[in-house]
């Protein structure tokens, strides 16, 4: 089997994603987090990986940036993979002068401007949420690791918004959003399992801020990223029990 972008076979791909944006980062994750790895796709250097987390069968499969990215992606795993839960792992820029600079947030709702959902089926809503079991089994496990996590809604951007002056950006959203941060995938994600009754949930690292001009180091970015990682990891073994 295989769609215009994955070539995977069907029982190649696990019926959980973890889904960072970036190729490399999923090759990261395969060779530092899963045992008995394998390569499952290099499509357009998509990189796609499946392996086991503590006896729990996991697919790793990058998104690219971008709402027309992830959406390609996302719904081929969805609809013709059979997946049925993908959690995002990835970044983000803080909305909250209390959200700092490699904080991790659970988004429980992400609201856009894009016109994906209008463009897909003529939908209209700006505002998609999380699946409530999935963040529910994320934060119980952040619980259980004693991980600090920042649950809210988030924003999700067809622009980069560190490029832009940030009050003009940020004028263009209801005012009483309370937004936790800005990143650029989860809205069509979460519109995507709403439509094919699928279940999505979103992890990000906080890597920028306009509220904190600290330089991080790459190796305090990368320890962040990673607790971020392990947390995802740990939830998806909450479903084979």
């Amino acid at each position: 089997m295989a769609t215009p972008h994955i070539e995977s076979d069907l029982k190649d791909i696990a019926k959980i994603v973890l889904m960072p944006g970036d190729p490399l980062r999923a090759k990261y994750i395969a060779d530092n987090f899963l045992e008995n790895v394998k390569m499952v796709n290099t499509v357009r250097n998509m990189y796609g990986y499946t392996g086991y987390y503590k006896g729990t069968k996991v697919t790793v499969f990058a998104s690219g940036m971008g709402i027309p990215s992830i959406g390609i992606y996302a719904f081929e795993l969805y609809k013709f993979y059979n997946v049925e839960k993908i959690i995002r792992i990835g970044t983000c820029g803080s909305n909250n002068k209390d959200i700092k600079i490699l904080d991790v947030i659970l988004a429980s709702s992400s609201y856009s401007l894009s016109t994906f959902p209008l463009l897909f089926d003529k939908d209209t809503e700006k505002e998609y949420f999380a699946s409530d079991s999935l963040n529910d089994v994320i934060e119980k496990t952040a619980s259980k690791l004693n991980m600090k996590i920042n649950v809210g809604k988030i924003i999700t951007s067809d622009v980069f918004n560190p490029y832009v002056d940030y009050q003009k950006y940020m004028s263009n959203y209801p005012s009483d959003l309370n937004s936790l941060g800005t990143e650029m995938e989860t809205f069509c994600l979460f519109y995507l399992a709403h439509k094919l009754n699928k279940e999505a949930s979103c992890l990000l690292t906080v890597v920028d801020s306009p509220f904190d001009e600290r330089q991080i180091s790459s190796s305090d970015r990368q320890n962040s990223l990673n607790t971020m990682i392990e947390l995802a990891l740990e939830s998806i073994t909450f479903f084979d029990k």
